[in-house]
């Protein structure tokens, strides 16, 4: 997240002194950077250890950016699976604000933890011997957006304080008319913010700022889910995994047609979603 970018989702968090600001997708840390540039104490996670322990190296890493610019290091960063997350049954209401940026499948996907094989089920749960825990990386699978959003909102709308916000990017399609029909809801949570980013012709990402106004239970939980499956049926086929990434770098269809651009020649072989 390049840093304008992050001071203005601080900001739309209401990131002050006092507050806790929690990042489930922390990367390199830049958000919690801008957060913690307001006065917030901040925490993070990433499914990915080596983003969070070792980064590029012992000076270019999430905790270097906080000494570089003097500010208050983070609470803790953590390795964890925002579609497994590590809270203790019952733990609610602890985070001010969440703050992050999800992984869209564009330029990278979003992963999740167990393996192809063991998601499928194939092969059963396995437990890591203790002399291979220190450099062991755990196997992982595709997590699409839409699992991904679904996951978001059931965190924030436990983990928040009655009226902590929500601020999230979340991608749309320029061509479709009705966005705003579009948008991933909750009942725990009310939209108050939309601000859009224009990345291309074909897609653009919408900030949304949302504000939490009821108390998690499981009753509502469960009317989260049923409001999801209906959200994903009717809306987000084309946010399933590898489906954005196509939208986004097909050939256009007018172009092919009319012979006008180089998109119209036989694509190349893919690989993991990924031109050779």
């Amino acid at each position: 997240m390049d840093a304008e970018m992050a001071f203005l989702m601080a900001n739309q968090a209401l990131a002050t002194p006092g507050k806790l600001v929690y990042d489930p997708f922390v990367g390199t840390g830049s958000i919690l950077v801008a957060a913690a540039h307001f006065g917030a104490m901040t925490m993070g996670a990433d499914i990915d250890i080596r983003v969070v322990r070792d980064g590029r190296g012992p000076d270019c890493n999430v905790w270097s950016n906080f000494k570089q610019y003097g500010l208050p290091m983070p609470i803790g960063l953590l390795r964890a699976d925002n579609n497994l997350p590590p809270w203790r049954p019952g733990l609610k209401e602890v985070f001010d604000a969440i703050i992050c940026d999800p992984p869209y499948g564009v330029r990278a996907g979003g992963r999740k933890s167990g393996g192809r094989k063991l998601l499928k089920g194939t092969v059963d749960p396995y437990t890591v011997p203790d002399d291979k825990r220190t450099d062991h990386i755990p196997s992982t699978g595709a997590y699409s957006l839409v699992e991904c959003v679904h996951d978001l909102l059931d965190l924030a709308a436990r983990m928040l304080i009655m009226g902590g916000r929500l601020v999230f990017f979340y991608p749309v399609l320029r061509e479709d008319d009705n966005v705003e029909n579009h948008f991933p809801e909750h009942p725990c949570f009310k939209l108050i913010s939309t601000s859009e980013q224009i990345l291309s012709s074909r897609y653009s990402r919408v900030l949304l700022t949302m504000v939490k106004i009821s108390p998690y239970t499981e009753e509502i939980a469960e009317a989260a889910r049923i409001k999801h499956i209906d959200f994903r049926e009717n809306h987000l086929k084309w946010l399933e995994d590898g489906n954005l990434h196509s939208a986004v770098f097909s050939p256009d269809p007018q172009l092919t047609a009319t012979g006008d651009s180089k998109l119209g020649k036989e694509p190349k072989p893919k690989y993991r979603g990924k031109y050779v």
